[in-house]
């Protein structure tokens, strides 16, 4: 079980190394460069990450052929799914959520570099069969 104090402390360490990269890119690139630039921040920043992990999925008690594949995995806790979009869309939510619920991460961020002021696109996450208490994860994001 993640604690939620650290879980909030991390995202916020997230949130912080996306906003670096918004300040420094802006908007207006795609999503490749986007997470180019996050895995250099993220890497100086000390932090522990997948990139492009592979999911499985699967249907019946069957294992599909074809899997998921996420943006960013922070230290096993923050899937990060970075989008370059006008704007974010409820599949995009649905999306997080069902990579959330595939991999047991606790927190998702879903961040959209199409912005103006990075810290209007991103939208936190939780798992709900992670059992944590959402109380304790309120922040302004």
């Amino acid at each position: 079980m993640h604690d939620p104090a650290t879980l909030s402390a991390l995202t916020q360490r997230i949130i912080g190394c996306c906003i670096e990269v918004h300040r420094e890119l802006g908007p207006g690139l795609l999503e490749s460069v986007y997470e180019d630039a996050l895995s250099i921040v993220l890497e100086e920043a000390g932090l522990d990450f997948v990139r492009q992990g592979e999911v499985p999925v699967s249907f019946r008690g069957r294992r599909l052929p074809h899997t998921l594949r996420y943006d960013l995995l922070v230290s096993k806790a923050v899937l990060v799914e970075l989008k370059a979009v006008e704007s974010l869309a409820g599949i995009h939510q649905a999306q997080v959520v069902t990579y959330l619920r595939l991999t047991g991460a606790p927190i998702g961020l879903l961040c959209n570099f199409n912005v103006e002021v990075m810290h209007r696109g991103i939208k936190r996450l939780v798992n709900p069969m992670a059992g944590l208490d959402l109380r304790s994860l309120r922040s302004s994001v």
